[in-house]
């Protein structure tokens, strides 16, 4: 709707996973790199975290593109399953035909793997949204992983969730599972220039000849209430240039932002503190207002005894 106004080719905020959008803070970069090592050198258990928005969804789909080998790949973005409809969904994944129950799937499984080690084929099994899996089948995954040679996995497993996940491993009925895990990482939110960047990357992808859509206030702006995450500056940013097209505004400013953050209900946090020391001071006030009210009556109560005295004398 508004491509042709900022002459745009392409919507540059989409919060669709496009690794052809993919901006590679560090954080990414390293994400990225222990990714792509876990899987070429075959080292088994991958664990990708971090909070939501992040980009670890885009981070997975850019691994795909990038590794040499050819591979096998079954992506699993819903996990609240059954045993049953886990093991049918990677059979249906890897094309192994029709298994009526799970002795059939692992010998049918096993025969698959080995063939792929013959021919040099990385099988990888990619569980989105990890933290949502049952212990059980946890518990199920893990043993995938025991079908191995002396020298190399027969398969890769990348766990990717939210730092739920990481809380989830920490019991002790999966001290197996994470015994097994020989790559970890967690990835943060993106910092305050690295966000200017990553909205400026975005609008080069998207064919943008003027980078000044949004002012330096704005791209401020846009940090402040989004700390950082990925998904909520595409949101925040898409509604303003909506918002920009509408009301003519070739440059989107300061102002622009924190219109469209209040429409989406998104809070800039500085404002949040703000708010606190407010209510803070509020009751600061009222404690010092019961102390004044407590030293006047203790002084009425003095002065009162005093004249009592004086009377009771003469």
């Amino acid at each position: 709707m508004y491509l042709a106004y900022y002459n745009l080719n392409k919507h540059p905020f989409t919060i669709s996973p496009d690794p052809g959008f993919l901006y590679l803070s560090e954080a990414h970069r390293e994400g990225l790199a222990h990714l792509t090592y876990g899987v070429t050198h075959r080292k088994g258990f991958v664990v990708i975290t971090g909070e939501v928005g992040t980009g670890k969804t885009t981070l997975i789909h850019t691994l795909l593109t990038k590794i040499p080998q050819e591979v096998r790949v079954a992506f699993v973005s819903n996990p609240t399953l059954s045993r049953e409809d886990f093991f049918y969904l990677l059979a249906e994944a890897y094309q192994l035909g029709a298994v009526e129950n799970k002795a059939k799937f692992l010998v049918r499984f096993s025969h698959f793997l080995e063939k792929a080690y013959e021919r040099d084929e990385n099988v990888v099994l990619i569980v989105d949204e990890a933290h949502c899996l049952s212990e059980d089948l946890l518990e199920e995954i893990r043993l995938l992983s025991n079908l191995e040679t002396p020298n190399s996995k027969l398969i890769n497993i990348i766990l990717v969730g939210q730092p739920e996940l990481d809380a989830k491993l920490q019991s002790p009925d999966l001290r197996p599972l994470k015994q097994r895990i020989t790559l970890y990482y967690h990835l943060p939110s993106m910092g305050r220039e690295e966000t200017f960047q990553y909205v400026k990357n975005r609008l080069v992808r998207a064919g943008a000849m003027d980078l000044d859509i949004f002012s330096d206030k704005a791209l401020g702006k846009i940090y402040e209430y989004t700390k950082g995450v990925p998904r909520l500056i595409n949101i925040l940013c898409d509604r303003c240039m909506l918002t920009g097209f509408v009301k003519n505004c070739r440059t989107i400013d300061d102002k622009l932002i924190e219109e469209c953050a209040g429409e989406l209900n998104i809070k800039d946090q500085k404002d949040t503190g703000g708010n606190n020391n407010e209510k803070s001071g509020r009751s600061e006030g009222r404690s010092c207002s019961w102390i004044y009210v407590v030293i006047i009556f203790v002084l009425a109560v003095a002065g009162f005894l005093i004249v009592w005295l004086e009377r009771t004398a003469e």
